[in-house]
């Protein structure tokens, strides 16, 4: 019978611990490819004055992973979300997003910032041409403007040009009936402030030819203290006011606008105070401020609505915001575009995304579409109306026409030179 030296037997040995060795080492890859995970980065605002963006947004993102991972999850694989905090810092926006791809190990990415970290993530996933949802972003150029559109980015929240063109619309209705002539603007001195005001005022003028805009105001975001825009407006004495400050910055410009009896002088049309948060927060809210819909359970005034709103509050004990219908129907885009592509590689999904419809209560008739055309949604509800001081805060909502909102956005876009 042959023998086997030492040495061999050492050899041996040598193999079996490497072999076991790398054995271990692969563990955590086959655990991860037997669990059928995909994982979702998210970058959004997590801390300082606007958390509320980042803490409703995520809340709602959770609420949709935890029912579509029930119901078997994305083309079969587990949703696994990593969120991360910016703190409202485009700069840091771009590196934690650059980091969750390259580092965390995710496939796609739920761009979950304002307008400011918004950009800031687009050119990170036109650098690594990964999958990105945006579902905070407003400023219209994001996906309007082609210098700016990628084939693997899409946008599911509201944008600009569409609440300016049904804000024009409401306004010079209420501008014609009370006679108001001279009008300021105040808005937060960034891209989406910038954008959206120029936006609202060239639809106001054209409802209403006449108007003058006789003052504007260019608070910092995040700004603590707005005595000097206060007074630059109370000094100039419009007779309206449009403002589309948001979240903290709305609550507290309200409030500090009421220790100057600024309300009381002119008519306030606010864009964005209409969500629970805005109206919950400001010490004493005024009646009769025009604001357009972020998100109120009312509108649309749909049993489903209602119920999503009050499922949500059940959970989190606060009603949802704007930011979380959107990233709901975010959600509801993945959900929808994976069973279509019956897979979940990003390239596969955003072949199937452009023209998809999906089912969610936020929509004028049940449904939203994600246009081809621009990668953004369309056929959300969005309205105006005035509020009161409790609950619904805003009775009567007026919704605007979709009709009306595409060829006036078409118009605006020609002459943009975005088409």
């Amino acid at each position: 019978m042959a023998t086997t030296s030492r040495s061999a037997i050492g050899r041996r040995a040598a193999l079996a611990a490497l072999g076991a060795g790398a054995t271990a080492l692969a563990a955590p890859r086959i655990v991860r490819a037997q669990d059928k995970v995909v994982r979702i980065g998210m970058p959004t605002i997590l801390s300082g004055r606007v958390a509320q963006l980042g803490n409703s947004s995520r809340n709602a993102v959770l609420m949709e992973v935890e029912r579509i991972n029930a119901a078997g999850g994305l083309a079969g694989r587990r949703i696994e979300m990593v969120i991360r905090d910016s703190k409202g810092q485009p700069q840091e926006a771009a590196r934690i997003a650059r980091e969750l791809i390259n580092t965390e190990g995710c496939d796609l990415l739920l761009d979950g910032e304002a307008s400011s970290g918004g950009f800031a993530v687009n050119e990170v996933a036109r650098d690594l041409g990964v999958l990105c949802v945006h579902t905070n972003s407003e400023t219209s150029s994001l996906t309007a403007d082609p210098k700016l559109r990628l084939p693997n980015a899409f946008r599911v929240c509201r944008q600009g040009v569409h609440d300016s063109i049904v804000g024009g619309s409401y306004a010079a209705g209420v501008a014609k009936a009370k006679g108001l002539k001279r009008w300021a603007t105040c808005a937060p001195d960034y891209a989406y402030g910038r954008d959206t005001t120029a936006q609202y005022v060239e639809y106001l003028k054209h409802f209403m030819p006449d108007v003058e805009i006789i003052t504007q105001a260019w608070p910092k975001l995040f700004q603590p203290d707005y005595t000097e825009n206060i007074t630059k407006l109370l000094q100039a004495k419009p007779q309206a006011l449009y403002t589309c400050l948001w979240a903290g910055d709305l609550t507290a410009f309200v409030d500090q606008a009421s220790i100057y009896a600024l309300l009381s002088q002119m008519e306030l049309f606010a864009v964005n105070m209409a969500d629970y948060t805005t109206l919950t927060a400001v010490k004493h809210l005024p009646p009769g401020i025009h604001s357009g819909n972020r998100y109120i359970k009312t509108f649309p005034k749909t049993p489903q609505n209602a119920a999503w709103a009050d499922a949500y509050r059940a959970r989190y004990k606060e009603y949802p915001t704007t930011w979380s219908w959107q990233n709901s129907a975010a959600m509801h885009f993945f959900e929808a575009a994976a069973k279509r592509a019956n897979s979940v590689d990003g390239k596969k999904l955003a072949e199937v995304l452009p023209g998809l419809t999906v089912e969610v209560p936020f929509g004028t008739d049940g449904t939203i579409t994600m246009r081809g055309e621009d990668h953004t949604i369309i056929n959300y509800a969005i309205g105006w109306g005035t509020t009161i001081p409790t609950e619904p805060y805003v009775p009567d909502m007026h919704p605007g026409d979709w009709k009306q909102i595409v060829e006036l956005e078409a118009e605006w876009k020609k002459a943009n030179h975005y088409t």
